[in-house]
């Protein structure tokens, strides 16, 4: 056991007088001795030059001239190997091996400088003796300090020239030499006490820097993870909005700086819903996530511009196209990716189709912020998608001019006097296997004196852009409810409601005033409101309807099918109508898709226990297929097409005379 404890000992002497081969411990050491081991050299260069001048008259030339020069020429180059090391890259391997030639380099070179002094000491007078034992001891005590981040060259040092020091002075028998050789023993201890501890807290702050590096890095590296993830899509893995918007500014401002055009567009996919619908959300989920990635393929694959590509959310896609794109650019660009688009979709045993719209907008020519180049592709779809379906548009003068138009429209209404320029028509809401009228749907009209008229697709908007769509709201549901009142009690009336109407925090109450003024019985009364609406704020607008339900007002779900509220919204409203909207009525009897949706939509309606009313019908055959599907009520010109309120009563009064002829022809 205790030859085991000597072996250890001295295997931890040994470590005492190595360079640590710790890659951040050396190249802290390193660095520290490219700016401290130029000093230790000036030290012993300045104090042997001074040992040796006042020894010049006394000793022999080669111990004051000789091995001076050399000791201070070795001195030189060393100091000049170490300035030039400030400034250059090593290798790991490197630093380790110039840090072991510089470790036992301070063998001879300590040893060299130790034997000279001795040397010179017999030649000196007392002050001359005094000297060479000030200079030992001053000079040793500088080296170490200047070598305390290698902690191996320190002691080297110290027992080459300390232990000498105190031997040679001890034995001359001087008792004022005796006493410094002492007094340096006791200096020399502390030094070595204070070295340790300097030496281990200096490779312990090594070590954590290293370790606050480590973090840093990770730290980093979870921020750059939570960077890419904040900026990806989660289905399709495809950039996200915002990291789409992010681009487009860098694209503008790029642009711009460089004065090169740089255009904007946004892909929306057409007829996606009746895949959700028909095939259900996994379905569309699987879709979507290949339509993506051919669009991607496209526009990775296209040259000579840059595509940057994402998906904005839903069924919508973005890119920015950079390097000075052209019309023509744009125009291939859309057509490529219309293309794959339309390739067919293989979802498990069934295929389908789809095709996109495209909006583009390209700067300079467009707009002059990158907001108002977006808002200007936003427009080019809206116009692909309402009047050419499937197609690119980009940005022109024309569209341009209708935006303007727009603004007139909006400019007009915020002058208009709805009690005289605003106009209500009716349209019947009929029984679709009675074929009698149970109701009328007000539709509000614009024949204005500067326009002419005014579509509702374009002045209801814009009437909920400025904040009119309420006031608006209220003055038509007095007229409505007042030309309601004239008819018989069994008719009802059905009234569209906006989402400005229904979610704001005192919407409701001035048309629940209205509806107590009119002498109408809320129990007539059908407000249709869109699926938009509901989900604009879907707790407010369930605060409203509740309201509205309270007085016995019915309620019905506009339009559903074209917007993007789930059925669980749906479920959760106390509904008592649904309407299909047109575009699924236009070919049920051609397209398969239309004919499973209207069934599956009345079904859903006979599962909750709710009317279903169809709009849209135009022809007999269309009116012969919802009957046999099982809706209840109908709306189109196949009966009537919107009437001013004045005309209802020669309406209603030839549907009398009608249903009376058919049962005379009954009974006889």
């Amino acid at each position: 056991m205790p030859a085991v404890d000597l072996k250890a000992q001295f295997t931890a002497a040994k470590q005492l007088f190595r360079v640590s081969d710790d890659p951040d411990l050396m190249r802290a050491q390193f660095d520290a001795f490219s700016k401290q081991i130029p000093l230790l050299y000036l030290i012993l260069i300045s104090n042997t030059i001074a040992v040796a001048y006042s020894y010049v008259n006394v000793a022999p030339d080669w111990l004051t001239m000789t091995v001076p020069s050399a000791l201070t020429l070795l001195a030189a180059f060393r100091t000049f190997w170490w300035l030039r090391q400030r400034h250059q890259v090593r290798s790991d391997a490197d630093i380790l091996r110039n840090l072991r030639v510089m470790n036992w380099m301070t063998l001879p070179i300590g040893a060299g400088f130790t034997a000279w002094s001795f040397a010179l000491y017999p030649y000196g007078d007392p002050f001359g003796k005094s000297q060479i034992a000030f200079y030992m001891a001053v000079t040793v005590i500088g080296c170490i300090f200047s070598l305390m981040n290698l902690r191996s060259a320190a002691l080297i040092v110290t027992l080459v020239v300390d232990v000498p020091y105190v031997l040679f002075f001890w034995a001359t028998g001087e008792p004022t030499l005796k006493a410094i050789a002492v007094n340096n023993l006791l200096v020399s201890g502390a030094m070595v006490t204070v070295l340790f501890i300097y030496y281990r807290d200096f490779a312990d702050l090594v070590a954590s820097r290293k370790s606050l590096l480590t973090q840093q890095a990770a730290t980093q590296a979870l921020s750059d993870e939570n960077f890419r993830l904040a900026n990806l899509d989660s289905l399709t893995e495809l950039p996200n909005r915002r990291r789409f918007f992010a681009e487009l500014s860098s694209a503008f401002a790029d642009a711009e700086r460089r004065h090169v055009g740089v255009a904007v567009g946004i892909i929306d996919l057409d007829d996606f819903k009746p895949i959700n619908d028909n095939y259900g959300h996994s379905v569309g989920d699987r879709v979507l996530i290949e339509a993506g990635r051919r669009i991607r393929e496209v526009c990775e694959g296209f040259g000579p511009q840059r595509v940057e590509f994402a998906r904005l959310g839903g069924d919508e896609f973005g890119v920015v196209v950079c390097g000075d794109p052209e019309d023509a650019d744009l125009a291939r660009l859309g057509e490529r990716i219309g293309e794959q688009v339309k390739l067919p979709y293989q979802l498990d045993t069934a295929h389908t189709g789809l095709s996109c719209s495209i909006g583009f907008a390209l700067y300079p020519r467009s707009a002059t912020t990158a907001e108002a180049l977006y808002e200007c592709a936003d427009y080019s779809l809206y116009h692909a998608k309402r009047r050419l379906g499937g197609r690119t548009v980009t940005f022109s003068s024309e569209l341009e001019a209708e935006i303007r138009s727009r603004g007139v429209i909006e400019n007009l209404l915020r002058t208009v006097d709805f009690d005289t320029e605003m106009e209500l028509v009716f349209q019947p809401i009929v029984d679709a296997m009675s074929e009698h009228t149970t109701g009328f749907e007000a539709l509000a009209r614009w024949q204005s004196p500067r326009l002419g008229w005014v579509s509702p697709a374009d002045f209801i908007p814009a009437a909920e852009r400025i904040g009119l769509i309420r006031p608006l709201t209220q003055s038509l549901l007095v007229r409505a409810l007042a030309a309601a009142k004239a008819w018989p009690g069994h008719t009802r009336l059905s009234f569209n409601l906006s989402a400005h109407d229904i979610c704001s925090p005192d919407g409701i109450l001035p048309l629940i005033s209205i509806i107590e003024k009119s002498g109408v019985a809320p129990r007539r009364l059908d407000f249709e409101i869109t699926e938009t609406a509901v989900t604009f704020d879907f707790v407010r607008a369930q605060q409203s309807i509740a309201a509205l339900k309270a007085m016995g007002c019915g309620i019905s779900l506009d339009d559903f099918g074209t917007g993007y509220s789930s059925l669980s919204h749906v479920h959760r409203l106390p509904l008592d109508k649904l309407k299909i909207d047109r575009s699924f009525v236009a070919d049920i009897n051609d397209n398969p898709v239309s004919h499973k949706i209207v069934k599956s939509l009345t079904g859903l309606c006979d599962d909750m226990e709710i009317a279903c009313v169809v709009e849209g019908v135009e022809t007999r055959a269309q009116l012969d297929s919802l009957r046999s599907l099982g809706c209840d009520f109908v709306q189109g010109y196949y009966f009537a097409k919107p009437m001013p309120g004045a005309a209802i009563e020669g309406y209603l009064a030839k549907e009398r005379e009608w249903c009376d002829g058919a049962d005379a022809k009954v009974v006889a």
